[in-house]
């Protein structure tokens, strides 16, 4: 059982039973690591299959764990979500508890958001009820109830897409409307199930006399809520296995924190830690660049301080290239990616990563010009294809049927009949179809290997399984996300476009420390998803004829060679930012020490010299902009960014960019505008 495994995956995955934290790196062999410690969790005898209950992020990482430990005979063993394992749990207990039929589950929260935020008389906008549900997300998977939410925000001094009075008034009439309605979001499924666990003794027994062993994945990435329900299963127990890397935290906008691994070993003294550095995935050149880039982190904990040791074969080194405009960048990278292509590359192993969504169209146009498939992930889901639908009826109708020949040839017949041809359409839609269609005999193929007389009833069972966990199977094309729908996964070739100020770090970062440090860890994941070539790039203007007032991400300093053409600029920026001096109060000359504190310009001792009527001037400016832009108002400024403005009074481009939190990029877009409204304010 634990052959195969290097000596910290044999170390985890033998260590006896009880609490156990693994701290695993990118391409460590997590997966891998913590399905051989359930098997042999099993055949050891210390648990039954089925009372282990291993829980993660995504329903494609629990797909994939289920597969695995399939492989290793332990199939009983239940691999979920939260939010599937809850919704699991509380449709079994509910007649108990509840007594009524279940409550009907809300997948869209829009209508019952918008509905809250007129009644509160805040904007119905789709951008502004957008950001309200997720601000309502955030304060749910914080453990933050209506009543508290303001004090909260006061307290976190947290960026509110409102008023916190207003935000708390339409989370409560949100929660208000769906129990009136009698519907769920997904959070409730948490909520609820933990409310049930803890409430009721002979509910919670039952449940605990069920599962023994618990198994949590990017344990860096609970929530409060997440880690409360956690702890109503384990009801005090320690059979608990976590995997996680505090370097790979990129989702605190949720609520996440990777707070309860950091702390694991305070809570369980006695917990078994392996840490996890031997890199599997990557080249010797592309883990170099990632430890480069991790390793410039302030204020890592020691629990985050993993250093990866590439295993593999040296490779290429990264590529750094910067262009004139978008459009140039994106050509280049379609050129590169046609290179690797025709070298042997295959299409589904390149994947373009940007940091947000919008970066997506220029690629997808020079890709399609450039005669390559793509596939954009967070698009149309492969199970609810037209085509994959009809396959999937087709070869339910054909598993009913008397057993014909081996698994491949039997799916190959069916398909046939909807659309499989031998050789494929020339190119388009009808070439998208047949890809799709031989991603699932591909999928054959592998059950095949995988399962001795794995027959077509089974086939159909692990594709409805599939369906059900938005576990696709790969499908040829290049594929466009953002960084953040691109963490877990992994391909030979990686391209990170757009690496510019304001855009990675992203703008509304600017002049947050935590901020700032979380965008440089998403940063981190994208690099860590290349197993070979890896390139980086961005891009001077916009468009073409652009003004040229873009620079590249402050995160690439030090990363460039020192032969490349820009690495002399690099330098001298480096150099101008550690020459610069401390940060002095304007009023008392004090240093100043706290964030907040140098967004002010002044210590927390001495007194505000804020112009209340300018402030008031300014916020009605950024609402304006906020609107027109169809962004959150603090992307456009900060609240303490207006403050230091209404403080300080700029009047001149080098006065107002001495403000913390106004860059190279938000002085280009809004510095005229701020000035005016300054100047203006103080002729009246």
């Amino acid at each position: 059982m634990l052959d195969g495994l290097d000596p910290e995956q044999r170390a985890a995955a033998a260590a006896p039973r009880g609490p156990v934290c693994v701290l695993a790196g990118a391409g460590t062999g997590k997966t891998r690591t913590i399905t051989h410690r359930i098997a042999h969790l099993v055949r050891s005898g210390h648990v039954a299959p089925g009372q282990v209950l291993a829980v993660t992020f995504t329903t494609r990482a629990a797909g994939e764990m289920r597969t695995r430990l399939r492989g290793l005979g332990v199939e009983a063993a239940q691999a979920l979500t939260f939010h599937a394992a809850a919704r699991r749990q509380l449709r079994y207990f509910w007649p108990r508890v509840v007594g009524d039929r279940p409550w009907d589950l809300v997948d869209n929260k829009f209508r019952l958001v918008s509905q809250a935020a007129q009644r509160v008389r805040l904007s119905s906008e789709p951008e502004v009820v957008r950001d309200l549900a997720s601000e309502i997300e955030w304060s749910k998977a914080s453990l933050v109830s209506p009543d508290e939410y303001a004090a909260v925000a006061a307290r976190t001094q947290r960026e509110t897409p409102a008023p916190a009075a207003q935000v708390a008034e339409a989370y409560r009439l949100y929660e208000e409307l769906k129990t009136s309605a009698q519907v769920l979001d997904f959070d409730d499924l948490l909520l609820h199930t933990t409310a049930v666990l803890e409430k009721h003794d002979a509910v919670a027994a039952e449940f605990r006399d069920r599962y023994r062993c618990f198994v949590v994945d990017e344990y860096q990435d609970v929530t409060p809520l997440q880690q409360r329900l956690l702890d109503a299963w384990l009801g005090g127990r320690d059979d608990l296995t976590v995997v996680g890397d505090a370097n790979q935290t990129i989702y605190s906008f949720g609520g996440a924190s990777p707070r309860s691994l950091l702390e694991f070993t305070r809570r369980f003294p006695e917990a078994t830690v392996v840490r996890l550095e031997r890199d599997y995935r990557s080249t010797p050149q592309v883990v170099s660049l990632a430890n480069q880039v991790i390793g410039a982190a302030r204020g890592r904990p020691a629990g985050s301080r993993l250093k990866l040791v590439g295993q593999r074969p040296e490779g290429p080194d990264p590529r750094f290239a910067e262009y004139e405009d978008e459009a140039a960048e994106a050509a280049a990278v379609a050129r590169r990616v046609h290179e690797l292509l025709d070298g042997g590359v295959a299409a589904s192993e390149v994947a373009v990563l940007f940091r947000v969504n919008a970066q997506s169209e220029a690629y997808e146009q020079a890709l399609t010009e450039a005669g390559i498939p793509y596939l954009i992930r967070g698009g149309e889901r492969f199970f609810q294809r037209a085509e994959v639908r009809q396959a999937m009826s087709a070869l339910r109708v054909s598993s009913a049927e008397p057993a014909g020949p081996d698994l491949v040839t039997a799916v190959r017949s069916v398909l046939a009949r909807v659309g499989l041809t031998e050789q494929p359409p020339a190119g388009g839609a009808a070439k998208e179809r047949w890809d799709a269609l031989l991603a699932l005999v591909e999928l054959a193929e592998e059950l095949a290997a995988a399962v001795d007389d794995a027959d077509l009833p089974r086939f159909v069972a692990e594709l409805e399984q599939r369906a059900a966990a938005q576990h696709p199977p790969t499908v040829e094309g290049v594929t466009l996300a953002s960084l953040h729908a691109a963490k877990g996964l992994e391909w030979d070739a990686v391209f990170l476009v757009g690496l510019s100020e304001g855009t990675m770090p992203i703008l509304h970062a600017e002049g947050d420390d935590a901020a700032i440090e979380e965008e440089r860890r998403l940063f981190y994941v994208g690099v860590t998803r290349a197993r070979e070539h890896l390139s980086l790039s961005w891009s001077l203007s916009r468009g073409a004829g652009s003004r040229r007032n873009r620079r590249r991400s402050r995160f690439l300093y030090g990363l460039l060679p020192e032969d490349h053409p820009a690495a002399r600029i690099a330098r001298s920026q480096q150099t101008a930012k550690s020459a610069a001096k401390v940060n002095r109060c304007r009023l008392c000359g004090g240093p100043l020490v706290q964030t907040m504190e140098v967004k002010l310009g002044r210590c927390a001792r001495c007194p505000s010299t804020v112009d209340e009527g300018l402030l008031e001037k300014l916020k009605e400016w950024r609402g304006e902009r906020s609107r027109e832009l169809k962004v959150p108002a603090f992307v456009v400024f900060t609240d303490a960014t207006l403050m230091a403005i209404a403080e300080q009074r700029p009047t001149d481009d080098g006065a107002l960019v001495t403000i913390s939190g106004i860059g190279a990029t938000k002085m280009a877009r809004f510095g005229a505008e701020v000035l005016e409204v300054v100047r203006a304010s103080m002729r009246s």
